[in-house]
């Protein structure tokens, strides 16, 4: 009677064992089709780009530092290869971004010009996808790290190596709203 109830008891560890790492793996690949999400929607912004510093151009020619410092930090945007390399690239592709939306409000007749506005438009849709994406996978991120700091799934995610994933934080300067004068 003595070894049923051993085990029983040594079974009921390994389900929860295999349970609980199951349960991490399906967490960290959750938050890893999350980022993927937010990938998706900084590489359209990063393609979209290319568009919206041409058609500036053709209106502010002597804005050529702001228009550079965009292409810059989009290129980087798209040379980035690890997470916290895109995040951080990310953040300064925004704040690049809102200076040139800053500086397109000092040119009427390019806020008239229908190519700008539509441009315009889908880099805000975008942003919005951004927001939403990054609002899950910072959501998913939070469920895994729970999971993995956590008593008892902490001993299985120790034992099997289960790293944290980093949030997805907006920059300080990005906290700040760009200022437009006219």
């Amino acid at each position: 009677m003595v070894w049923i109830i051993i085990v029983a008891v040594i079974a009921l560890i390994l389900l929860w064992a295999v349970s609980t790492y199951n349960g991490l793996v399906k967490l960290r690949n959750k938050a890893k089709a999350a980022w993927a999400q937010i990938d998706v929607q900084l590489t359209r912004r990063a393609d979209l780009i290319p568009n919206v510093v041409e058609t500036v151009k053709g209106y502010a020619k002597h804005e050529e530092e702001t228009l550079e410092k965009v292409i810059q930090a989009r290129n980087k945007y798209v040379t980035s290869s690890t997470i916290d390399q895109q995040m951080a690239s990310a953040g300064e592709l925004t704040q690049a971004l809102s200076r040139l939306m800053v500086l397109a409000e000092s040119y009427p007749e390019l806020k008239a010009n229908q190519n700008f506005m539509r441009l315009q438009s889908e880099l805000s849709e975008t942003e919005n996808k951004i927001a939403y994406a990054r609002q899950f996978y910072n959501d998913d991120v939070a469920k895994y790290k729970n999971m993995i700091e956590m008593f008892p799934s902490s001993l299985i995610a120790s034992l099997f190596n289960f790293n944290a994933l980093p949030f997805f934080e907006a920059e300080q300067e990005s906290k700040q709203a760009p200022k437009v004068s006219f």
